[in-house]
């Protein structure tokens, strides 16, 4: 879903660079272009909004921003949940974030309304240095899909979905993705053929419950942050895909 995020970025946002920090790299296609803080927050669509930001501040934040959808803020009433760049003003500073030594600017990807389309914490980045737009994971990465025998309805379908907004970022599968930081989750083998179920089920909530390393980065995914049909659903997927 950032991914469909990023695609949808303006295009009238594309002007000419400044060379004035922070700067923010857009990158559509063969075109790249560098857009200021200073000139974001002067946009005729820059606007201050509140969101709930129940990951990073754990809180109600108010921010200046502009939107990520062409047209602006189309979600409305019954509508679904409605992207905005957070751009921390230079004279400004955002607070620390609690247990950091760093805010979340100096750009901030922050959601209106996330529980109507279902965003996860992993798609509020912050400290965004960058913005690229690019095709969509299953398409990028066929090896990403889901036989076509496989129902539509069935959970593995959703587990789809949920593996690319969850674990693409750290993790491929059968060589599909671009992550380097965890191992294939396809190759050699599916840790659904070497782990239990509780086994796997504890690895993606506590990671540290079932193994640790020096260089252990993945953290764990608690209810909340994924709930438990989305759990079952990726696991399903990543049957699926060792059962082919």
């Amino acid at each position: 879903m950032c991914r469909l995020v990023v695609l949808a970025v303006l295009l009238a946002w594309l002007g000419p660079a400044l060379a004035a920090e922070p700067v923010l790299t857009v990158r559509f296609g063969d075109q790249t272009h560098r857009l200021t803080a200073a000139e974001l927050l002067a946009r005729p669509d820059a606007r201050t909004i509140t969101v709930e930001d129940k990951d990073a501040y754990r809180r109600p934040m108010a921010y200046q921003a502009v939107p990520l959808l062409r047209g602006g803020a189309q979600g409305g009433p019954g509508g679904g949940a409605v992207p905005w760049l957070a751009v921390e003003p230079p004279d400004r500073p955002w607070p620390v974030l609690p247990g950091k030594n760093m805010t979340t600017g100096p750009f901030y990807v922050v959601w209106q309304n996330p529980e109507r389309s279902g965003v996860a914490p992993e798609q509020w980045p912050y400290a965004v240095a960058a913005l690229e737009g690019v095709e969509s994971p299953a398409h990028r990465w066929p090896r990403l899909r889901l036989d076509a025998s496989v129902p539509a309805d069935a959970p593995a379908r959703r587990g789809q979905e949920v593996f690319v907004t969850f674990c693409l970022a750290c993790h491929r599968l059968d060589g599909g993705g671009g992550a380097t930081m965890g191992p294939d989750l396809g190759r050699p083998m599916s840790p659904t053929r070497y782990l239990t179920e509780p086994g796997l089920r504890a690895l993606i909530r506590d990671p540290k419950s079932v193994r640790t390393w020096p260089e252990q980065h993945m953290p764990g995914f608690d209810a909340a942050t994924l709930p438990e049909a989305d759990l079952d659903a990726v696991i399903a997927y990543l049957r699926a895909k060792a059962a082919k």
